[in-house]
């Protein structure tokens, strides 16, 4: 009985840990001619460094940027400190 009331609940919890916010800063560049930015970005996915730059990459990519490395991520505890830092690029991919 308690089995399936820590199952019950188990399963009730895991989809609030899977939605919780995470958030990536990471460094990408543009050629012709070199530009390079640092930005902070929204991560829907695993909130771990390469399931970030799987998600990252694309979104760059089509907007004419390649990723060079994500820095690290994080939950919203840290986007204050990292917003004056990213300027124009907080928030933008």
């Amino acid at each position: 009985m308690i089995r399936a009331v820590l199952a019950t609940l188990l399963l009730i919890a895991l989809p609030a840990v899977a939605s919780a916010q995470c958030y990536a800063d990471y460094k990408a560049k543009r050629d012709a001619p070199l530009r390079l930015h640092y930005g902070v970005a929204e991560v829907d996915g695993q909130c771990a460094p390469g399931p970030a730059a799987q998600e990252l990459a694309p979104r760059l990519a089509r907007q004419g940027w390649e990723l060079l490395d994500v820095v690290g991520v994080f939950g919203p505890e840290g986007l204050e400190e990292r917003r004056a830092d990213a300027g124009d690029f907080f928030l933008r991919f």
